[in-house]
């Protein structure tokens, strides 16, 4: 067993690789008010914190205790935070990543002559687990959808691709309601033209058939009101008002808590 860094394996560094423990739960951050008078606390709920992933490390036993430096001379430069965040793929759970960055000094223990053993503390400033592979759903028809989420555990933040014709005008505009949150379109939209609202970044751009992006696409929704989609069954209801619908792709952003 073992993990991929930046697209590297560990069995690539010489370095064998395996969980001990797995964190169920995500660390919470409780908000609470303390209220004179009042007993206990007011409390204003929580958000989860950022996620620590620990693995337990050997290096294959070397002949000498030089290539023994040489394997951990490879692994700071391999896992240098300086480069930024980076995808974290884990053996054990080989069908999810973690945005992740080394949080901790790596303090190698000597076990033998040329044998060390290590923890390596990855931190993740998105505590969620996103689908390596994804769900994709791809709607054509305006009414009333059915789109079901297999993947993952708690509701994904998804990318809208929204293709349609919309003119200049205050009664010309397409709604998108996602079980019960709407989204409006006002803004114009001509035909070749791709609207991408990315609800995981809040931002919307316009783009052509290249992916080139035109213009800004915030000012062409009404609120930024951008869609989630539950685990499960989402009922998505697209409304053309004096516009033409064409085409609404979905990318899931399947995540584990």
């Amino acid at each position: 067993m073992g993990f991929t860094f930046s697209g590297i394996s560990s069995q690539s560094m010489n370095i064998k690789a395996r969980l001990t423990s797995w964190l169920a739960s995500p660390q919470l951050r409780n908000s609470f008010v303390t209220v004179p008078g009042k007993p206990g606390v007011a409390d204003f709920g929580s958000d989860v914190a950022e996620k620590v992933v620990t693995v337990r490390c050997n290096v294959f036993p070397q002949f000498q205790f030089s290539n023994l430096v040489g394997v951990l001379d490879n692994l700071a430069a391999w896992l240098n935070p300086d480069n930024g965040l980076k995808q974290l793929v884990l053996d054990d759970v080989p069908d999810r990543y973690f945005t992740a960055r080394l949080q901790d000094a790596v303090d190698c223990e000597r076990l033998i002559l040329a044998a060390g053993a290590f923890d390596l503390k990855f931190v993740c400033p998105d505590p969620f687990a996103y689908a390596l592979t994804d769900e994709s759903f791809d709607l054509t028809a305006a009414g009333a959808n059915t789109v079901t989420r297999t993947k993952g555990n708690t509701d994904s933040l998804p990318v809208y691709l929204l293709k349609a014709v919309i003119p200049s005008g205050a009664a010309t505009y397409l709604t998108i309601q996602t079980n019960n949150d709407e989204l409006k379109v006002v803004g114009a939209l001509a035909t070749g033209e791709t609207l991408v609202i990315d609800s995981g970044l809040m931002t919307a751009k316009v783009v052509d058939n290249t992916g080139e992006t035109l213009r800004n696409g915030l000012p062409l929704l009404q609120e930024l009101n951008f869609p989630v989609l539950r685990k499960g069954a989402n009922t998505i209801t697209i409304t053309a008002t004096g516009a033409t619908f064409t085409e609404l792709q979905i990318q899931a952003k399947s995540r584990w808590r």
